[in-house]
């Protein structure tokens, strides 16, 4: 079985990588080569995406937003019946289009974003949310096995797209939930570091409270999932949410995350969003 996998960024590149050590046959292409390069001991470096894809039994995209990976699918151009597994966050309109592409393409369309950042994603612990086709589930597994602790599967394509935005709009609300916590402990006069001590081992502890708040009190935001990138999924949250419900929580991380973006923090983890709690530039 080849597998042309498009996009080697923070996510891309282990999940590549991994589904290459399960003993597939993986092409790897981006559009900045050198992000690509360092998997040429594991898999074929290609220089386009139709050269990935040319003979591939399946078709992997993991890119920034829809219209990179409509982009790249339409270059590609894969041959009918390829199998797609699109597992970039994209949101329901882009999901729809993307279907679309598929349908004229003669491709089969498997709508599979998964949860996780960079190091469930080197440690091949995602958890995919898989929607699509019942048939093309054979076919899906070994990849979907490769990267992810556990699949889940939701029925039709799109289905995955809508339970990653519920997910997405927890993650980021939990992620902003603890910067203001820590913010107002220290506007309080208390050492902000009580917040994580207090939670610890409780009711109410999360462990991903004590990631995102540690590096918010050590002050370094190495990228684990781009504060840019984040924006981007908090906008696609409010996007979805449209008039059927008030969501607050998520208006108000993407207020943070556009702060930090605008003050040049983009590329860094989206903790950075605390520097926007603290009003900081």
């Amino acid at each position: 079985m080849t597998v042309a996998f498009l996009g080697t960024g923070i996510m891309g590149a282990p999940m590549a990588a991994n589904i290459a050590k399960a003993g597939l046959d993986v092409r790897v292409w981006n559009r900045t080569r050198a992000k690509a390069e360092p998997l040429s001991d594991v898999a074929t470096v290609a220089g386009s995406p139709s050269a990935a894809a040319d003979g591939a039994d399946i078709l992997v995209t993991m890119l920034a937003d829809g219209s990179a990976v409509a982009e790249a699918f339409e270059a590609a151009s894969p041959a009918s019946g390829t199998l797609w597994l699109q597992m970039s966050t994209v949101g329901l309109d882009w999901t729809d289009r993307l279907a679309a592409l598929a349908e004229q393409a003669g491709v089969v369309f498997v709508d599979a974003p998964v949860l996780g950042t960079r190091q469930p994603a080197e440690q091949a612990q995602l958890l995919v949310l898989g929607s699509g086709p019942e048939e093309s589930r054979p076919a899906a597994t070994p990849v979907f096995d490769a990267v992810g602790m556990r699949t889940i599967w939701l029925g039709p394509a799109g289905r995955g797209s809508r339970l990653k935005l519920v997910m997405n709009a927890w993650v980021l609300a939990l992620t902003n939930a603890t910067a203001e916590s820590l913010g107002l402990a220290r506007a309080l006069g208390l050492d902000p570091a009580l917040f994580l001590e207090t939670i610890k081992g409780g009711g109410l502890d999360v462990g991903y409270a004590h990631v995102k708040g540690g590096a918010m009190l050590a002050g370094e935001y190495p990228a684990s999932f781009p504060a840019g990138l984040a924006a981007k999924d908090a906008r696609l949250v409010v996007e979805a949410a449209g008039e059927e419900v008030d969501v607050a929580g998520a208006k108000a991380v993407l207020a943070h995350l556009e702060a930090a973006v605008e003050a040049g923090h983009g590329d860094e983890d989206m903790a950075a969003l605390y520097r926007a709690v603290l009003k900081e530039r």
